[in-house]
Order: structure tokens, then C-alpha cells, then sequence
């Protein structure tokens, strides 16, 4: 009866067992018979009454406390205590499948973290190891697996979230949670530090001008006029606006005017304003002190207009420039001083600006994404740069300027060009203009064995096809009853506006500028052959 009334009584704690230890809690004879089990909402579990728990069994018959692990999940903690002729056993097994599901969802939500992030998300253990990560774009990444973090470490054994820096790039800020006892998860900002060490690489870039106007190869006219205008407006103080498609050279001809002025001796630096977002540029545009946002340098640092004081500042694409960073930029403009982010002291500086666009500005305003009194401040001076299709008698100059070039670097025996294959070169248009048919030479200069001069079989693939298909279209236009030269032609500039069409993915104005035609011009072209209802 007294055995009975104990059994009873350790019955009524059960529930209270389970509860506080997060899983079962159960009643077993000294042989490890189970007699009752509850869950964690204290509900009894009759069908595992008379199953044999080993662990109670064990201190049943050892007669002394077991830690092991529980029978119903085999990586849930578990305890048996004597008591008696019963044995009192508890387990986590409620809480470890909590754990396990969150787990779950964390590893799926990964991803999904590291792109909001911007960087890299991790899963780390109890002593700082990497166990999963994934990059912002969603890949897993597998070259750090195994590293252990000395801060990761740290979170775990402070049960307490840790920032610093990443283990994993230079630069980058990271955070550590831990999660439970055993699992963390941490993410970083890598993405935001390369698009710093971009900038910074960008604006280093170009801190001196190293081309002169001697060094824009070519001879043709068009050429020549606005080599002779660069130079003219070279030692004014006035802004100057370059157009011109992408490859053109707009940069060459930014050096060589900074090189040609009287500021020659002074800073020259660069930045592509397409190349990141407002944020960053607008750090490294004018600068920031210490303490303006998260990573800032310790004292703050000078911007691209102080850097360039004195001397010159070239904004390439500033037609890519975010419309709040318009309106900054125009400030400093205007007063012709800047302030740091994050500062309010306003500083002097004495800068020559040089802006390049490759994009036709006056529709930019139109459609409200450029500033009008900004393109005002910077065309003062404008300056066009004639495209590859524009110039075609330079191509051989710049062909043999090029072979020369790279037979030197590549230790090649090439000395000339084959006909044929000058000819392929100055029928194609070039929508990538000079800076395409540079990595058409370097490509082709790849493929030479033992030849002396440069054959059509070593250019790439896609300017061989294009001449074959010309060809191929001057020859279905002979009709049968002799040549008809009219025809032919315009078979063959129908050929070429579809091959623009398709380039430009068939938006007109773009295909316009691959043509070097008008849009107008265009249009009339497309309706004379019946192709005006090509797609968009």
C-alpha cells in the first residue's frame, strides 16, 4: 500500500518533469518497465506503458543517476534517477524537434536572409564552426566550411550576439546570434564592401592621366575636328560634356584635354557614376567624417573633388547618376565647395569638370530622370565623339596599331593584315566601336600559330558570319537576267538594318546609333522596306 501511495505521488510530478525539461517525462520499474509517460502538455502517452526504456533499466540496475539519450529521438538528451524500487527518467525529445524546426526553417530561410543582407548568411555550431552558408545570390558556398570564427565562438559561449568583422571578406561588418546552446547563425555586408573596394579601385584608377592626344590613333576627318576642338577648349576652366558611344574613347579624351591644360601637373580622377549606388558614390564623391555610418574610417576621409582639387575630376556616365545625387552634385557645382558626409563645414575647391554621357541627355530630361540646370552647368563645352562606323578609313590604322600592340606582348610573328580579312573588319559596324575591334585583334592574335600575317580564320566566329551572310545576300539579289547593282545594295542595307535591329534588341533609337543615322532616317528606311513593324 505505502509502495502504491509513492507511485501515485511521483506520478502527480510528471507533468511539472515534462514541462520544465521541454520533452517526456516517465515512470519505469527497476527493470526499466515503463509504467507511465507524459508529453510536455503533461498528457499521458499509454502506448509506450510496458515498452523497456534502456536508460532507466541501466540505473535501475546500477542504482544510480544516467545521463544518456532519450529512446524516442536518439540525438534528444536524456536522464534516469533511482528512486526507490522506480526509476524517474526525463528527456528533451519536445524540445529538440522545436529545435529541429526551427533549424529547418532557418537553413531554408538562408538564402533568403544573405540576399536582404547583402552579403553572406551562416549557420555555425557550439564552437564557432561553419556548418552551412550561402552567398547573397543564393549559392551555397562551400570554401570557408569547417573554418571556425574566434567571434562566432564567442556568441556561443556568451550566449550573447557579437558584431565585428567578417571572417570571411576585408572590409565587411558581421553579426553572430546564437540561436540555441548548440546552433548560431551570423550574416555579413560583404556585398556593400566590394562595391567599396570598386569605388576605391575605380576612383585610383585614374588619379593620373597617362594619355595624351598623340595616342588617339587615326587620321580620318571627323577625327581630327574634334581632336582640334579637344584642344582648343583644353586650357579653359569651363565644365565639357563628351558624347559618344560606348568604346569611343571618351575617357582617352578626357586625359588628353587634363593633359593639354594648364592643371597638367595636378590631380586627375575619375569616376564611373553608373558603376554603384548613390550611397557609396556620394562617400567617395565628397567625402565623409568619422563616425558617419557604419565602417567609416577612423577620421573620415577625403573625397573624389578634394582629391582632385587643383586639378581635374572626370565623371564618366554621368547620365547613370541617381536624380537625388543630381541635385547634390549641382550644389557643389554651383558653390564650388563641398561638404563631407556626416560633416557641416563647408571647403573650397578648384576643379575642372569633365563629364562623359553616352546617352542622349536632352531625352533623359524629357522623360524627368536628368536634371535640366545640371546639364546646363555641365555643357559649357560640348564635345562628340565620332563613332567607329563614322571614321571606317581609321580602321586600318588602329587594326595595325593593334597587331602591333599585341604581337609584341604576345611574342606572335604576325607583321601585317591578310585583305580579306580587313576587308570582314571594315564591313562590320561596330557597336562596340574601338574598343570591340581591340578585343577582336586581341582575340584573333590568340589564335595565330606560325602565320606572318593575320588570316580571316582567326578572327572570332561572329564577324566571319556576319560577312558570310552579306555576301550571301548580294548574291540572291542578282537576278536571273544579270546583275541589278540597285537591288543588290539594298538588299544588303536591308541585311545590315536587320543586323542592327537585332543588336540594339530592336529598339529604334539605339539601332539608330548603331547606324549612325538618324532616327528619322531610320523610320523612312524601315517603311521603304517594308520593316516598320518590327518588334520592339
Amino acid at each position: 500500500m505505502n509502495n502504491h501511495y509513492d507511485l501515485e505521488k511521483l506520478k502527480t510530478i510528471l507533468p511539472i518533469l515534462a514541462r520544465t525539461t521541454g520533452g517526456y517525462a516517465t515512470i519505469t520499474n527497476s527493470g526499466g518497465r515503463r509504467i507511465c509517460t507524459v508529453d510536455w502538455n503533461g498528457t499521458e502517452i499509454k502506448e509506450l506503458n510496458n515498452e523497456i526504456y534502456d536508460l532507466a533499466r541501466d540505473a535501475g540496475q546500477q542504482a544510480r543517476p544516467l545521463i544518456g539519450v532519450s529512446q524516442i529521438v536518439d540525438q534528444a538528451d536524456a536522464w534516469a534517477l533511482p528512486i526507490g524500487e522506480y526509476v524517474l527518467a526525463c528527456s528533451n525529445v519536445e524540445r529538440f524537434k522545436r529545435e529541429q524546426k526551427f533549424l529547418d526553417a532557418l537553413i531554408k530561410a538562408l538564402p533568403m536572409i544573405a540576399q536582404v543582407a547583402g552579403g553572406e548568411a551562416v549557420i555555425f555550431n557550439d564552437i564557432g564552426e561553419r556548418v552551412l552558408s550561402y552567398y547573397s545570390n543564393g549559392a551555397e558556398r562551400h570554401q570557408l566550411k569547417g573554418q571556425v570564427s574566434k567571434q562566432a565562438r564567442q556568441a556561443m559561449v556568451s550566449q550573447e550576439p557579437v558584431v565585428g568583422k567578417s571572417f570571411s571578406i576585408n572590409g565587411a561588418m558581421a553579426v553572430r546570434i546564437p540561436i540555441t546552446e548548440k546552433i548560431g547563425f551570423g550574416f555579413n555586408n560583404e556585398n556593400a564592401a566590394r562595391q567599396h573596394q570598386k569605388l576605391y579601385d575605380e576612383v585610383k584608377k585614374f588619379q593620373s592621366a597617362n594619355y595624351c592626344f598623340e595616342d588617339i590613333i587615326g587620321e580620318s576627318e571627323v577625327l581630327e575636328k574634334t581632336k582640334s576642338m579637344a584642344k582648343f577648349v583644353a586650357d579653359g576652366v569651363s565644365s565639357i560634356l563628351i558624347y559618344g558611344e560606348t568604346g569611343t574613347g571618351k575617357e582617352l579624351f578626357a586625359q588628353s584635354v587634363h593633359n593639354a591644360s594648364e592643371r597638367r601637373y595636378r590631380p586627375f580622377v575619375a569616376l564611373n557614376c553608373g558603376a554603384l549606388p548613390a550611397s557609396l558614390i556620394e562617400s567617395n564623391l565628397f567625402g565623409y567624417e568619422e563616425g558617419a555610418f557604419t565602417g567609416a574610417k577612423k577620421g573620415g576621409n577625403s573625397g573624389a573633388f578634394e582629391q582632385a582639387n587643383g586639378g581635374t575630376i572626370f565623371l564618366d556616365e554621368i547620365s547613370e547618376m541617381e536624380i537625388s545625387m543630381q541635385t547634390k552634385l549641382l550644389r557643389v557645382l554651383q558653390e564650388r565647395e563641398v561638404v563631407r558626409v556626416g560633416g557641416f563645414k563647408a571647403q573650397k575647391i578648384d576643379v575642372r569638370v569633365i563629364a562623359s554621357t553616352n546617352k542622349e541627355l536632352n531625352d533623359l530630361i524629357a522623360d524627368g530622370k536628368f536634371r535640366q540646370d545640371l546639364f546646363y552647368r555641365l555643357n559649357v563645352v560640348q564635345l562628340k565623339i565620332p563613332s567607329l562606323r563614322e571614321r571606317v578609313g581609321d580602321i586600318v590604322l588602329l587594326v595595325r596599331y593593334f597587331i602591333h600592340k599585341f604581337a609584341s606582348s604576345f611574342g606572335k610573328p604576325i607583321e601585317d593584315i591578310d585583305i580579306g580579312t580587313l576587308k570582314i573588319l571594315q564591313n562590320h559596324p561596330w557597336p562596340g566601336n574601338v574598343r570591340e575591334l581591340q578585343n577582336c585583334i586581341e582575340s584573333a592574335m590568340n589564335m595565330v600559330r606560325e602565320e606572318s600575317i593575320l588570316l580571316p580564320e582567326h578572327l572570332p566566329l561572329y564577324l566571319r558570319q556576319g560577312q558570310r551572310a552579306l555576301q550571301e545576300s548580294v548574291v540572291v539579289e542578282i537576278g536571273h537576267e544579270g546583275l541589278n547593282l540597285k537591288e543588290a545594295l539594298s538588299g544588303a542595307e536591308k541585311l545590315i538594318i536587320q543586323k542592327a535591329l537585332e543588336m540594339a534588341k530592336y529598339k529604334k533609337v539605339k539601332a539608330a546609333r548603331i547606324l549612325g543615322i538618324s532616327t528619322a532616317t531610320l523610320w523612312r528606311k524601315l517603311t521603304e522596306y517594308g520593316m516598320e513593324r518590327e518588334k520592339m
